[in-house]
């Protein structure tokens, strides 16, 4: 850990020099809260229990690790080991920006693990004693991620010469295959429930300290003026924070409310709703706010009590849970399941808009989620006239990653997003992924990753590359259909463009002839006019094709306006041409399936390319009108 740390008071100049005080700051007294989501910690560095497994030798160090595969993280939408070194690296720079409020909205460990419990928590204690941050935390549907101590465990872990390691919390849940290590055997990869989440991070927000002004639970009955620490204790207790999710059923409640100063008072809801299956076991809490109104309703009420005593008190409410309560897909969730179908490209993650209507109107105004690892802000005004905003915040373990930061003034408040471009010491698992890779060209050459990954020179580089292998290994074979998946990723963006415009000959037709007529698509660049008309380049449209259309498709869905840098003026102006050209033949050939898909997909592409101000806006408290900085 003090490896990470030495340059920390060097790296406090140098930030202090950069970072210039925020444009609300300057007009107006602030508090500002960093919001650091699905951080998703592998604790690389841990050591497990009853066991004198310690994991393959660092090369070059005396340091053994707990690391996952390249190849199990290239099929995951997060990465596993390097996020390790991108959260310490974003507490670093909380901590020299000077604030002192630190929440994080669920998915702080893999999965609930005492393992990665017992790793956070010394993270955290370490950043509370030495730098001074303040952390409150809550629930995500992998931490915990199952409401009772269930047995666990990976397959997928990398053991010596590069081969997987099964590791698991009990004997005989797993038969390794023939090309893994025997099963190692440790508690520590249990996933632990509510109790063992609180046991560990308790004094993290879930539970009431001495210091605080106020603390409070949906099923604490004293008021703010009646507040004590005794109370406050008692109602912490986890038999006092317990509902029914089903008449038969008490499951745990872990959310809570904390003053953090005489403006504002921070809401941590737990999203979590585990309904039993029938089975002895519990469907997973991924689903979100859309279980909420359906199993958990005690929440909304508590949010109506208490913006309205916010209201009298003069307090800011600021809400903060793992679920998003707005779509978060720019309002393109409809075409989306047109294009993909029900089910796919997390549709069902999707909160229902009476989600965002029914906390609106009980009077919530700003709440910040994470679970999608994306950045994104979503705002719904109701019949009623009540206007709730809705902030993702990124992930450090996927593209794009970042952290949100609030400056809470008394107009408005000003949204900061700080990305991690640069992250001290990502790169120092990569020889063992070396080792790994040799074994797969070795073993299962056809199923090897593109070690390209490994040459990388900035984190963000690194998640970009991640993006990339993603989609190409699991997100093109699940969720694009077949038809366009047969055309796009090998069509050339000057066939594409000549194909948005045509309209007098079937697509298929038309895009065989381009491809296989020597000088035909030169010649209809010539016949269109509106193609004359615009600054679109057929020298840089011919060299490049729909396998980079997909890519930005998902860069603009993941990283939003932080993306945008990295994709150049003129493809996102060639994104907007043929978004208009294939919306105004929208009726031409409506039975080519091909033409069709086209078309929803350049629609979803506009939306992703003009939602909402994501990265650095300004919300305006009392109209929740947002306006970009």
């Amino acid at each position: 850990m003090n490896s990470f740390f030495l340059n920390f008071y060097k790296s406090v100049l140098i930030l202090l020099l950069i970072c210039p005080v925020t444009q609300l700051q300057a007009q107006e007294e602030t508090t500002s809260i960093a919001f650091l989501a699905d951080v998703h910690l592998q604790d690389v560095f841990g050591k497990l229990a009853d066991t004198d497994y310690r994991g393959p030798l660092l090369p070059g160090t005396t340091n053994h690790v707990l690391m996952r595969t390249m190849e199990a993280q290239l099929h995951s939408t997060r990465l596993f080991n390097e996020n390790y070194f991108a959260f310490i690296t974003a507490l670093e720079d909380i901590a020299a920006r000077g604030v002192h409020w630190v929440a994080l909205p669920g998915d702080y460990t893999d999965d609930g693990q005492p393992l990665n419990l017992k790793g956070l928590h010394r993270l955290l204690r370490t950043f509370e004693t030495q730098y001074d941050l303040r952390f409150f935390i809550t629930t995500g549907n992998h931490d915990p991620a199952v409401p009772f101590e269930t047995p666990a465990g990976k397959t997928d872990f990398l053991g010596e010469n590069g081969k997987p390691q099964p590791i698991f919390s009990t004997e005989d849940m797993y038969t390794p295959k023939a090309d893994e290590h025997p099963v190692v055997v440790s508690p520590d990869m249990a996933k632990m429930g509510y109790s063992g989440v609180l046991d560990a991070l308790g004094s993290f927000g879930f539970m009431p300290r001495p210091e605080y002004a106020y603390w409070a639970t949906p099923f604490s009955s004293y008021t703010p003026q009646e507040y004590t620490y005794a109370k406050a204790l008692q109602a912490a207790n986890l038999e006092e924070r317990q509902y029914p999710v089903t008449p038969d059923t008490l499951l745990p409640d872990l959310s809570y409310l904390i003053e953090l100063n005489k403006d504002i008072w921070l809401l941590a809801l737990d999203g979590d709703v585990f309904v039993p299956d029938g089975k002895e076991g519990f469907e997973g809490a991924g689903t979100g706010y859309n279980r909420v109104l359906s199993h958990k309703k005690h929440l909304i009420a508590w949010v109506e009590k208490l913006s309205k005593q916010a209201d009298a008190l003069g307090k800011k409410l600021i809400a903060f849970s793992h679920f998003p309560m707005i779509d978060f897909n720019d309002d393109a969730s409809g075409e989306i399941e047109a294009l993909m179908g029900a089910g796919k490209f997390q549709l069902y993650r999707v909160p229902d808009e009476a989600v965002a209507e029914a906390f609106a109107d009980a009077g919530l105004k700003i709440h910040v989620g994470g679970h999608m690892h994306i950045n994104d802000t979503g705002r719904r005004t109701t019949a009623a006239g009540n206007t709730l905003i809705n902030i993702q915040t990124p992930s450090p373990a996927a593209y794009f990653p970042a952290y949100k930061i609030l400056h809470i003034g008394a107009t408005g408040i000003e949204v900061e997003t700080v990305k991690l471009n640069k992250v001290t010491g990502f790169k120092t698992l990569f020889p063992l992924y070396k080792t790994e890779y040799r074994h797969l060209k070795q073993t299962r050459e056809s199923e090897a990753w593109n070690a390209a990954i490994l040459k990388v020179s900035d984190y963000n580089e690194y998640t970009a590359w991640h993006l990339r292998e993603l989609i190409r290994l699991r997100f093109l074979p699940g969720d694009f259909p077949q038809t366009l998946l047969n055309f796009l990723p090998e069509m050339s963006l000057e066939h594409l463009l000549l194909l948005a415009y045509e309209t007098q000959e079937e697509p298929e037709t038309y895009l065989r002839r381009l491809q296989n007529q020597p000088g035909f698509a030169k010649k209809e660049w010539k016949r269109l006019q509106p193609l004359r008309n615009t600054p679109l380049k057929r020298s840089i449209l011919k060299n490049r094709t729909g396998a980079d259309l997909i890519y930005d498709f998902y860069r603009l869905r993941g990283g939003d306006d932080l993306a945008k840098p990295f994709i150049t003026a003129n493809q996102l102006a060639l994104y907007e041409h043929l978004y208009k050209s294939f919306s105004q033949n929208r009726n031409k050939y409506p039975n080519s399936e091909l033409r069709q898909q086209l078309q929803l997909l350049m629609h979803i592409l506009h939306r992703f390319n003009n939602g909402q101000p994501s990265d650095h806006f300004k919300i305006d408290w009392n109209s929740g009108k947002l306006e970009r900085l």
